[in-house]
């Protein structure tokens, strides 16, 4: 490896290529200019120069900067191609509930379970589950104000998958809403200013539920009572 401290900055292009295609992961500028005995600064521009000829030659495959490093990716137009060719999980769609969960914990992380249920209206438990043993999602922490309730949030393979940087970059869900009514349910989701009343309705509605069971069964016990009683009860009332 010494002997690439000669190699010419086009050489220097070439070996990047090198260490880029056998790397499964996104692999830092700092990381990469260790390898190649340069510095940080050099390095990350010769994966922008590298970056910029994929795109001016059109070629099938990117050069992008994701989740703190940089990773090859095929191009997207070719995606129908590949996924014929190549089925496994990184080409396959995500359920409607997973998306759905997915972005509940991408746009309001860290997020526990129940906040999840009280923005998508339902028990979201096997999907965040599904999504945690994809490596999409991770467990970061508990909640001490809500019984150490577990906390969940974007992983780095999220960021990879979705070509993303960082969760900064997710975007704005606002301008995918059709009109001012939804962008305003938008921000208040966003913003968890209606989490808790919903929270609240949910938990009003089981408090509704226990009454009405209690009161069931306060009435089977007075048929019970009914049930048993003899003649002299009937005779004494």
């Amino acid at each position: 490896m010494n002997d690439l401290e000669q190699l010419a900055p086009q050489d220097n292009k070439a070996a990047l290529e090198a260490l880029l295609l056998v790397s499964s992961d996104p692999v830092s500028a700092s990381s990469l200019a260790q390898a190649l005995s340069l510095t940080p600064g050099e390095t990350a521009s010769l994966l922008a120069e590298l970056s910029a000829e994929y795109a001016d030659a059109n070629r099938g495959f990117q050069l992008r900067e994701v989740a703190g490093g940089w990773r090859l990716f095929t191009h997207p137009a070719f995606h129908d191609v590949v996924e014929s060719f190549v089925l496994s999980w990184d080409t396959q769609k995500l359920s409607q509930a997973a998306l759905e969960t997915l972005a509940v914990v991408a746009y309001h992380q860290p997020v526990t379970r129940e906040v999840v249920r009280g923005i998508r209206g339902v028990n979201s438990d096997g999907v965040i589950s599904s999504l945690v043993d994809k490596g999409l999602i991770r467990e970061m922490g508990r909640d001490p104000a809500h019984g150490q309730a577990i906390l969940y949030g974007t992983t780095n393979a999220f960021l990879e998958k979705f070509g993303l940087r960082s969760t900064r970059d997710l975007p704005d869900l606002e301008q995918f809403a059709p009109d001012e009514q939804s962008r305003q349910f938008i921000r208040e989701r966003l913003s968890g200013r209606s989490i808790q009343s919903t929270l609240e309705e949910t938990n009003d509605d089981l408090e509704e539920e226990r009454a009405l069971i209690s009161d069931e069964y306060e009435d089977d016990d007075d048929l019970i009572l009914v049930g048993n009683a003899t003649d002299d009860d009937f005779d004494n009332a």
